[in-house]
């Protein structure tokens, strides 16, 4: 298609090219017949020197309009490259980077805006007045997120449902000495095992792993009342542990026997940084032990799950693979929208987390610095990575291949969750949110051909 304005925008760079390349060479630019020569007292002046002196626009003009008049030449076909030209703007995303045992995890919201509102707050504290609660800060339910509950905690079943009948056609392995977890055979050469007690050659000491593996049980202790006390260091045996997840989509709105939570009719008032409740601490409605059975509920839950797995073949692996990345993506948007509201606190250094607005009391904190702390976490703000932590694999282009991810070739090689790597190898197709990070447009050359690679 011929563009005028493009022509002539070539055509005055072709004829700018010689007087500006002239003008550098009067100046200088050229080492060998400088037209002019420096009167300096120093013999040991040259060209180049002359070339510094000069100011950095001067010095990369020549460059720039060469450049240019080489991109028009081939923008208008009249000169052919004799290779092919590859894009440097790559679509890749950049890989997951694994936290040293020294390294606070990101902070969510700056440090000086957390500063900046825990300064007003300690003004508003200070005027005997009421501050306006919404939900679920003043007790109260988002009605338009106890859906999502329902549908996260559906999600969920339905995941570790179809994980557990994937896992038994794909081998799982986990390293014994780090934790690293590969899926499918054979595991990969990658020599990234650096902990304490791992060999000098860096290579993993490979295992059969299962599917705490891919998706890792995070707990959570058991609010009763999320805006009550938090759970002290005597009380951390007598208040149950259950999965975050679980412990959010109950606090979201749904209801659990097994698990009962206080559901609150009138809001909580705050007036002068206090919180006042005028609801009694237990009404006579409010039966915590009612509909429970001590020794049949887990009976229960195994066979509803038996039940709903009953819907899907046994053989059909691509089928199970299917939903159990819809049942992933749906888990973890939902989670995502109920962490908009509901808060989620996470230790800074260790995997610890606590569903509710601020975190337990409990000295279990083993991480960096923990004597400093008494043992006690350091607490922040959470993502969704903490709650449902994605064990980020090698991604494996071709399973059929046989062979293992070298060492390398450790830079052409993309990484997935564990969970969808899981999925992907068993026939589901991926979503458009992990294509940048299985690098499948980028060309992994051989052995002998990565010595040439620019």
């Amino acid at each position: 298609m011929y563009d005028p304005m493009r022509c002539q925008n070539f055509n005055f760079s072709l004829h700018l090219a010689p007087f500006v390349l002239s003008a550098l060479v009067s100046t200088g630019a050229d080492d060998s017949n400088p037209p002019h020569p420096v009167k300096t007292r120093n013999p040991r002046v040259t060209g180049e020197l002359v070339r510094r002196m000069l100011p950095r626009r001067i010095r990369n003009l020549r460059k720039i309009v060469v450049q240019n008049s080489f991109a028009s030449l081939i923008e208008l076909g009249k000169f052919k490259l004799p290779f092919r030209s590859f894009s440097t703007n790559s679509t890749c995303k950049e890989l997951p980077r694994k936290l040293k045992k020294s390294e606070r995890k990101p902070w969510v919201t700056s440090v000086n805006e957390l500063k900046c509102k825990a300064r007003l707050q300690k003004q508003a504290r200070q005027e005997v007045s009421e501050i306006t609660l919404r939900p679920p800060e003043n007790g109260l339910l988002v009605k338009g997120l106890v859906p999502f509950a329902h549908e996260v905690y559906a999600a969920r079943a339905k995941l570790f449902t179809c994980v557990s009948m994937v896992v038994k056609s794909t081998i799982i392995y986990s390293c014994r000495l780090c934790g690293e977890v590969h899926v499918g055979h054979p595991p990969h050469k990658i020599r990234t095992c650096n902990v304490t007690g791992s060999p000098a050659s860096k290579e993993h000491v490979w295992e059969i792993g299962g599917v705490e593996h891919v998706l890792p049980l995070v707990e959570s202790f058991h609010l009763y009342d999320r805006l009550g006390r938090a759970v002290s260091h005597n009380e951390r045996l007598q208040v149950d542990q259950i999965p975050a997840i679980v412990e959010l989509c109950i606090q979201a709105g749904l209801d659990i026997p097994e698990y009962p939570t206080r559901r609150r009719t009138f809001p909580v008032y705050n007036v002068a940084g206090r919180m006042i409740d005028f609801e009694r601490r237990f009404p006579k409605y409010d039966s915590p032990g009612k509909d429970i059975n001590a020794y049949g509920f887990w009976e229960k839950r195994n066979q509803s799950s038996e039940n709903k797995s009953m819907h899907l073949l046994a053989d059909d692996v691509q089928g199970f693979a299917i939903q159990g990345m819809e049942a992933w993506e749906k888990m973890w948007l939902g989670a995502s929208k109920l962490m908009q509201k509901y808060a989620v606190q996470t230790c800074g250094y260790c995997s610890e987390v606590q569903v509710g607005p601020k975190g337990h009391r409990v000295r279990n904190c083993q991480a960096y610095k923990h004597q400093m702390r008494d043992g006690q976490h350091a607490w922040q703000e959470a993502t969704v990575d903490d709650l449902i932590p994605p064990v980020h694999v090698w991604h494996v282009r071709d399973v059929q291949d046989g062979g293992p991810l070298v060492n390398g070739l450790q830079r052409y090689y993309g990484k997935l969750p564990a969970v969808v790597e899981l999925f992907a190898q068993a026939g589901a197709n991926v979503g458009e949110n992990y294509v940048a990070m299985m690098r499948e447009d980028v060309a992994v050359p051989g052995l002998d051909e990565e010595k040439w690679v620019v």
